[in-house]
């Protein structure tokens, strides 16, 4: 039992073109060494170039890919006896989204265009059509859940 209270999230700020509490999640993840505008460019060039590709506004392409990437269930390991089982659990929402902008970043940055910018959009435009990096993260996790469900009792 920890001594002190739960850690609190703390609240996240709206961006400043868009308005936007997830824009501002991305920007946060995609920023390295602290160069927060070098991160915004990243993104909103990242969104404008989604936006052209989609035809959709820019705000909702990038929830719909979020969307599409957040995880429904993911596996715990839990011991229980001497042996350790990987136990599935659905994902809590705030988490799932947080999942879902790690995954989007990671894989982005792993892709071969030329531009942060272009890589972010690639991997957004193919999260939405189920492909790339990120969706099959998600894909092989929502497996593993799956495989595993006969420990499912074991949840906590």
């Amino acid at each position: 039992m920890p001594r002190r209270a739960a850690a609190g999230s703390r609240p996240v700020a709206l961006d400043a073109v868009h308005g936007s509490k997830l824009v501002t999640q991305v920007i946060n993840k995609v920023m390295t060494g602290g160069k927060k505008s070098t991160a915004e460019k990243i993104v909103y060039e990242a969104l404008d170039i989604l936006a052209k590709r989609t035809g959709q506004e820019p705000v909702e392409a990038l929830e719909a890919s979020v969307r599409s990437l957040s995880p429904s269930l993911e596996v715990r390991s839990r011991r229980v006896g001497g042996a350790t089982y990987q136990v599935p659990v659905e994902v809590p929402g705030p988490r799932a989204k947080t999942l879902a902008v790690r995954w989007l970043i990671e894989f982005a940055r792993n892709r071969r265009e030329k531009t942060m910018a272009e890589r972010l959009a690639g991997e957004l435009s193919d999260a939405q059509s189920e492909q790339g990096g990120a969706w099959k993260r998600k894909d092989d996790i929502y497996r593993m859940a799956q495989a595993n469900k006969a420990f499912a009792h074991y949840r906590w």
